[in-house]
């Protein structure tokens, strides 16, 4: 299987691709880039400094990726985006490298699929099986967990995390942690409840479901103090994986507070 480059492409002398690439008309490639086995890279595209993409992903038309951070401290390092296998990155989304500060890579995993205009900055680390839908944005530094879904318009706060399975609902402004398997809205976003659509999607079964919402309500509920209902949900549901999953976000060092429920639950 060859590789095959459209004649008004730019591939640059030192550009690694992989066998099975396909450059479509007018993209541009930098001389540090490395694309996997049987990608393809549609038309317009443009992949910019050290970019590694992965095998089987599909870049449509115009996406930049590999742009320079946004962020006044970077000075033109040789950082890095590294994007997993099996990617499906539409129109006009833009990633960028990562910052020395930061890490000095921005980190995308595997079967993602990354609508139009989405963006990811500089710094993320990105689980795998995630969907940003239309114009979702991730700011710098920001951790996202596996199967998350950020749905159109929402933007996520630099240095915020994202727990695994969790939903973010449309046009929400996340500025405080979510927590795995969580559901936020609103703008600024409170949290919802559980993920409870995504989660059968997921196949997690009733027993499972039905520990994580009675966690969900010890923890959450206005008795005592937080730190008390921290302690007595790990102490009851200290056999339940998922259960404990929360209970290790909620516990880790953060830089952002947590999301919290607007109401009683």
């Amino acid at each position: 299987m060859s590789v095959e480059v459209h004649s008004t492409a730019i591939v640059a002398k030192g550009a690694e691709l992989a066998d099975g690439v396909s450059i479509g008309p007018f993209c541009v490639i930098s001389e540090h880039a490395k694309i996997g086995p049987r990608t393809q890279l549609l038309a317009h595209v443009v992949v910019e400094g050290h970019t590694t993409i992965g095998a089987d992903c599909t870049v449509r038309n115009f996406a930049n990726l590999g742009g320079p951070p946004h962020h006044t401290g970077y000075r033109g390092e040789p950082t890095e985006l590294i994007i997993g296998d099996r990617n499906k990155i539409w129109e006009h989304v833009t990633m960028h490298i990562g910052t020395v500060d930061g890490g000095a890579a921005t980190r995308v995993g595997e079967d993602g699929m990354f609508m139009a205009t989405s963006h990811v900055g500089h710094d993320c680390e990105v689980g795998d099986n995630v969907i940003l839908a239309h114009s979702a944005t991730l700011g710098g530094h920001v951790t996202i967990g596996d199967f998350v879904m950020v749905s159109g318009l929402a933007a996520v706060h630099q240095y915020c995390r994202v727990g695994r399975y969790s939903f973010i609902g449309g046009l929400a402004a996340v500025t405080k942690d979510v927590i795995p398997y969580g559901l936020v809205w609103g703008n600024h976003a409170h949290l919802e409840g559980l993920n409870l659509v995504g989660l059968k999607r997921r196949d997690f079964g009733r027993e499972t479901i039905s520990e994580l919402r009675s966690a969900y309500r010890l923890l959450f509920a206005e008795e005592g103090t937080f730190q008390e209902r921290i302690d007595d949900t790990a102490t009851t549901f200290g056999h339940s994986a998922p259960v404990m999953e929360i209970i290790d976000f909620i516990r880790a060092e953060a830089g952002r507070p947590l999301c919290l429920p607007e109401r009683e639950v």
